[in-house]
């Protein structure tokens, strides 16, 4: 779990706010611009037949209404970090990135 606050904490300084959301319920009224979160993946390497490194990988979506907020520049250039899609819905831009943390 240290990571995943590491992860949160990082998000919300290149936000500069506490509009940062992991696994929100359906009930959270979420601020925006916001970062919503949630692990997706995890890679597992072995070495003589036991793990030896396992890297959590995350869905991040940050949601705006300005689609060139400087913020994708910012989280594009953290290491291990790609950009998948965008979307636009309810007149806000969707921009998805996953990220090893």
């Amino acid at each position: 779990m240290a990571q995943r606050l590491e992860l949160q904490s990082l998000l919300e300084s290149i936000l500069g706010s506490r509009n940062v959301y992991f696994q929100p319920p359906a009930n959270v009224q979420m601020n925006y611009p916001a970062f919503v979160y949630s692990r997706d993946y995890a890679v597992s390497e072995f070495a003589s037949n036991l793990p030896y490194r396992h890297t959590k990988r995350y869905a991040v979506t940050y949601i705006d209404q300005n689609p060139d907020s400087l913020v994708l520049d910012k989280i594009a250039a953290l290491p291990m970090c790609v950009f998948t899609r965008h979307f636009k819905a309810d007149n806000l831009n969707h921009d998805i990135y996953n990220i090893y943390f």
